[in-house]
């Protein structure tokens, strides 16, 4: 049997497939973040409940993909990788990472279940802290993202 064997960015391993699939996520949880947050004022009767549901099963996705799968693969490079620069980077900001990664969880277990009308009406000022988290993350990873991207050697690695 001739198979033609073709790459598959979504479920590959490799490093620069996988940080697109991060941003990819991320872009997609701040879309939602977004269209969440212009539904002000939010109630229970509102779209608002709907788009929340969405917004954190998105967000979950999002986060996990940094630990388990990009700062795993930075992981498992070869100690001359040259990814070590970005996997220097990514050690150096786990633990920072993993405190906005909490702070997202909680957000996510909070309004989790049937939502009351306190719950709601704290849902602006609590996506405005996890905003701040947020930004604090994406910070952190865009540095990883671009050690990544250069692949470690200052030429930009083309996009497949």
């Amino acid at each position: 049997m001739n198979a033609a064997i073709t790459a598959d960015p979504v479920h590959s391993k490799e490093l620069p497939d996988l940080v697109t699939k991060l941003l990819t996520a991320r872009q997609e949880s701040l879309v939602l973040y977004h269209k969440l947050a212009a539904l002000k004022p939010f109630t229970l009767a509102g779209p608002a409940q709907h788009l929340l549901q969405r917004f954190r099963q998105t967000l979950v996705d999002y986060l996990a993909l940094g630990p388990f799968e990009v700062y795993q693969a930075l992981e498992d490079q070869p100690v001359h990788s040259p990814y070590r620069r970005a996997r220097q980077l990514a050690r150096g900001f786990y633990a920072r990472i993993a405190r906005t990664t909490q702070a997202a969880l909680a957000f996510h277990d909070r309004y989790d279940g049937e939502l009351s009308a306190p719950a709601m009406a704290e849902l602006d000022e609590e996506l405005s802290r996890l905003g701040e988290q947020l930004a604090v993350r994406i910070e952190l990873e865009d540095r990883i993202v671009a050690a990544v991207l250069h692949n470690g050697n200052g030429g930009i690695r083309a996009a497949a």
